[in-house]
């Protein structure tokens, strides 16, 4: 296997890599020896999946790449591993459905159905977090997330869309998650 790399994708609204916890796991993985990639994604407005899957395929997207997705960049994640091999995902504040919002519809990803055989079968881990206060996405979108990917599934009552006001510079639970699937992989 190729050095294992991970590439962070920001949600829209908050889609600069130095946002909220995004440092805070690059540094936390890198000295776990993970090259990690935290590039300013194109389209930020929207996150159009016909310019965010291409991206990540430039970025060099593959069987050796973990995707930590937040928001859309969850959703980004999924569908990215509906026709291509990746080591694993993890999801953060992850849906399903465009929520009824412009913006969502405007993207792109819920323009057909979801390929969840294959998203499970592209990878080898996929890892989820949710939280039941979470302003933006109900619960029941992120456990249909889970109940159709079988995913190692973390839910919190305190995280909120792990932005604002619950905004925490760390994410430790996701690093140990990450650092747990490793393990496991070698």
């Amino acid at each position: 296997m190729n050095k294992i790399k991970a590439i962070l994708i920001p949600g829209n609204g908050d889609s600069s890599p130095q946002d909220n916890w995004l440092p805070y796991v690059k540094a936390e993985l890198e000295k776990r020896g993970l090259t990690v990639l935290a590039p300013q994604f194109p389209d930020t407005p929207i996150c159009r999946e016909k310019y965010w899957i291409p991206f990540l395929k430039q970025l060099g997207a593959d069987e050796s790449t973990i995707l930590i997705g937040h928001s859309t960049g969850a959703i980004a994640a999924m569908r990215f591993a509906e026709n291509n091999k990746i080591l694993g995902s993890v999801l953060v504040g992850s849906y399903h459905s465009d929520l009824g919002m412009e913006t969502e519809k405007l993207s792109g990803y819920f323009d057909r159905p979801w390929n969840w055989e294959a998203i499970k079968q592209n990878q080898s881990f996929i890892i989820q977090f949710a939280s039941t206060d979470d302003q933006w996405i109900p619960i029941a979108e992120a456990r249909a997330v889970h109940k159709n990917l079988n995913t190692e599934y973390y839910e919190f009552t305190d995280k909120g869309h792990f932005i604002g006001r619950c905004y925490n510079p760390t994410f430790p639970e996701l690093v140990e998650a990450v650092s747990n699937q490793l393990m496991v992989l070698r």
